[in-house]
């Protein structure tokens, strides 16, 4: 039985990851943790049932007091840069899914996971399809001519553009260069709106950023070439679509050895 540990369980994602782990029959739903709680309870609108017998706290250290095997932490990147340290620390392995973390961070991350007392798996998304997105990515991206990536999120996302996206681009980027394809041009000159072309991500590759009540997590990819398109399109309307890949990194997670970035490895693609 592995025990978890959700951090930033009261947000949205919390939530819906204390609920998954909770009916997982090879997992127990260990700790709450949520600098929203205050003293020892959960919200008053929280789940029937759920974390019944979880340590509840607003401090990391309630990990420690339940003895958690695997924290998911699922919060804000400044949150993060504060958790993942003390886990790496305290020997808990770690399912990172905040957004918001750059080179830098996961430079870090790589240094205070790597004396083997814990790991970590990080990833932009764990949404198998989103997944399998990027790498049809990289597959197109050596034949053609240019890409553009649209993502499209709730409006209370705070980051732009998304983990995803800025993943995606990069992949793309890689592959182009490892076949030996240049960097991606953009002929535009003249702008009537600042920004009207999105932000100019690795290799060229123009990323646009959406926020519109109503939507979840979307991400569109179009390439085209001489007298032909071709467009990716992976779209999440519930949070339930990230369970598979969050249970998936949980069970891999101590099997992985340092930090693991995105569930491609797991997924053995």
């Amino acid at each position: 039985m592995i025990r978890v540990g959700v951090v930033g369980g009261t947000g949205r994602m919390g939530r819906e990851v204390c609920r998954t782990v909770e009916e997982a029959p090879d997992l127990a739903l260990a700790a709450i943790i949520d600098p929203a709680v205050e003293g020892h309870s959960l919200p008053d609108d929280w789940m029937p049932g759920v974390g019944s017998r979880a340590v509840v706290s607003s401090s990391v250290e309630g990990l420690a007091d339940a003895g958690v095997d695997v924290a998911v932490d699922f919060t804000v990147a400044d949150a993060a840069r504060r958790t993942l340290p003390w886990l790496a620390e305290h020997g808990v392995h770690a399912v990172v899914g905040t957004t918001g973390l750059g080179p830098e961070d996961l430079a870090s991350l790589r240094r205070v996971f790597s004396d083997g007392r814990a790991n970590a798996v990080v990833s932009p998304n764990f949404a198998i399809g989103a997944v399998l997105l990027m790498r049809f990515c990289e597959l197109a991206a050596p034949f053609m001519d240019g890409a553009e990536v649209v993502e499209l999120h709730h409006d209370a996302k705070r980051d732009a553009p998304s983990g995803t996206a800025l993943r995606t681009a990069e992949r793309i980027a890689a592959a182009r260069e490892h076949a030996g394809a240049s960097a991606f041009l953009d002929h535009t000159t003249e702008l009537a709106l600042d920004g009207a072309r999105g932000g100019s991500g690795p290799g060229g590759v123009r990323v646009h950023s959406v926020r519109l009540p109503g939507l979840v997590a979307h991400e569109e990819v179009m390439f085209g070439a001489l007298g032909q398109s071709l467009t990716l399109r992976h779209d999440s309307y519930d949070r339930r679509s990230f369970m598979p890949g969050v249970l998936l990194a949980i069970r891999r997670v101590g099997d992985l050895p340092g930090v693991t970035l995105g569930l491609d490895a797991l997924l053995g693609i």
